[in-house]
């Protein structure tokens, strides 16, 4: 199990999902245009992800290194729009910032580009252009980023760049902000998919944060999925059973049973909630012994002994039974389980 784990990198899984390119038009088309395929499958191709770029200013001179995940070209007639997509399994409280300065850097690459053939053409034009290392017809073509956020936990960030700033109120409508293009997998359900593929993950996905195992029952009943999409599910959810399914299946090459592997899905939860149920129990029987010996006036020390558990597991219970010493004893254990819900 845990050499086959080793192997997986779910960032590697992801990008390759969405270099297919029905895949990432529909992501897009889903994102910006309500399902309308104006991102058309046809017209994209591939752009090299590494944006990196050296950095000067006044005499300082540093370089920076940025890969974006998967970056495609569409065309546009004669223009072309450059399109990129973030994986993100964790939020990250400066994402905006990262977003502007991805964007900024692939400007500033193809700014480069154009500087490098403006030089070794000649003649140079006039003095603004050879200031400018362009001319005053050059243009540089649009770029548009999607971060797709897998966590399950709710996207608490910003969601733009002013959301990252202190700013005094006089000077708020002077700031210019930066659009940060956000897709929570948790809050995907309006989004309209075309391509099959794209939305089994982002359903699936989120029917097993929510733990809504029937619902997959009801769509998917006993259909297989591929095992590439069964390995992009269990990357996501964090599920090494269907990663385990997927590199099997792969193994022979079949495909994987949705229904019967998240039914183990399901047994295993319900298991772990067993398991969370007693070690509450069990707990809460601790709690109401040392409320019962706080009474009858014996010390911390003296509970410790008698209850034979370890100081470190005693103190806290010890500590929110003194707090709380008014309290009768099923008040006491109501208010103990508020606090750890």
């Amino acid at each position: 199990m845990t050499k086959v784990k080793s192997k997986i990198t779910p960032d590697t899984i992801l990008k390759n999902f969405w270099k297919d390119n029905n895949r990432f038009a529909d992501l897009f088309n889903a994102c910006f245009f309500d399902g309308n395929p104006e991102l058309n499958p046809d017209d994209l191709t591939e752009v090299d992800t590494d944006i990196s770029s050296l950095l000067q200013f006044h005499g300082y001179a540093e370089t920076v290194k940025k890969i974006v995940d998967v970056v495609k070209k569409s065309a546009y007639g004669v223009d072309f729009v450059i399109l990129g997509i973030e994986n993100q399994a964790k939020i990250h409280y400066a994402m905006p910032l990262r977003h502007m300065l991805g964007d900024a850097f692939s400007y500033l690459k193809e700014y480069n580009e154009i500087a490098k053939k403006y030089k070794d053409e000649k003649p140079h034009g006039t003095p603004d252009e050879f200031l400018s290392k362009m001319k005053k017809t050059d243009r540089l073509h649009s770029v548009l980023t999607i971060c797709i956020y897998y966590g399950e936990t709710p996207w608490d960030g910003p969601r733009s760049l002013i959301d990252m700033l202190e700013i005094p109120d006089a000077f708020k409508p002077l700031i210019s902000d930066y659009k940060f293009n956000l897709i929570e997998l948790r809050k995907s359900e309006h989004l309209k998919f075309h391509n099959d593929d794209v939305d089994k993950i982002f359903n699936i996905s989120r029917f097993i944060f929510d733990e809504k195992y029937d619902k997959i029952t009801d769509i998917f009943k006993e259909e297989n999925i591929s095992s590439e999409l069964a390995m992009v599910i269990g990357c996501i959810t964090e599920s090494q059973k269907l990663i385990n399914d997927a590199v099997e299946s792969e193994e022979k090459g079949g495909s994987v049973n949705m229904c019967k592997a998240l039914e183990k899905l399901e047994e295993r939860g319900r298991q772990e909630g067993r398991l969370e149920g007693r070690l509450q129990g069990q707990i809460v029987t601790k709690l109401k012994l040392i409320l019962k010996k706080v009474h009858k006036n014996k010390s911390f020390d003296q509970i410790v002994d008698e209850l034979e558990e370890n100081a470190d597991v005693v103190q806290p219970l010890y500590d929110f039974v003194l707090k709380h010493i008014d309290l009768g004893e099923n008040e006491m254990v109501q208010k103990y389980l508020e606090n750890i819900e």
